[in-house]
């Protein structure tokens, strides 16, 4: 008890193997050995954290086979060299948002995150890259009713006030363009077109 007294300052894996090789006793844990410090009341003066800039006990050394990140089960599912997770947002990388548009990773960055990428609409992004920015006032509308056709000849910039009335109108008592027939699609569109103008003109607005 003498040597065990005198020696509680030491690390514990060092107290343990001390005490094992000092006295040849085998029998006993390093286990045994805290509880008997803690039983004592033998501070040792360390807290037990790490202290800032502290090198792990275990630095550099590999795990032995079989046991830790080298088990057959932790094998299966670590990363190999090179591999990309399956959810990696490459450039030119598509989704499909909650309204149905497909979105595109571009190159531009994300004024909200600084990111060098953003997704913006697909849609949109192949018309302006073939005409331009969209004009002020006006939206792009589908003309076969499928979102997911992002070809530019598929979309068509139609002042904002005309997509009320392509949605049916304010109290949808005409026929919405989404869900008339391939036929009719040209007559509800040109009809919508003529109100919008209608309306505008008697407001004394340029169109």
């Amino acid at each position: 008890m003498e040597w065990l007294e005198a020696n509680r300052l030491m690390v514990i894996s060092d107290y343990h193997r001390a005490f094992c090789e000092t006295f040849g006793r085998g029998d006993v844990s390093l286990s045994n050995l805290h509880s008997l410090r803690k039983r004592k009341g033998w501070a040792t003066g360390r807290s037990g954290h790490f202290v800032k800039g502290e090198a792990p006990h275990n630095k550099g050394k590999p795990c032995e086979p079989g046991k830790g990140g080298r088990h057959p089960n932790a094998r299966r599912t670590q990363f190999k060299k090179g591999q990309t997770p399956h959810n990696t947002n490459y450039l030119g990388h598509e989704r499909i948002s909650t309204d149905g548009y497909v979105e595109i990773s571009v190159e531009e960055r994300n004024p909200h995150t600084g990111y060098e990428r953003r997704y913006v609409l697909k849609h949109k992004w192949l018309w302006e890259q073939a005409n331009g920015p969209v004009p002020e006032g006006h939206a792009l509308k589908c003309l076969d009713s499928n979102p997911l056709n992002t070809d530019p000849s598929n979309w068509e910039p139609v002042p904002r006030g005309v997509l009320a009335r392509l949605n049916g109108g304010r109290f949808r008592t005409t026929l919405a363009y989404d869900e008339a027939s391939p036929e009719l699609k040209p007559l509800v569109m040109a009809s919508a077109k003529l109100k919008h103008a209608a309306q505008t003109a008697r407001k004394g607005s340029p169109s």
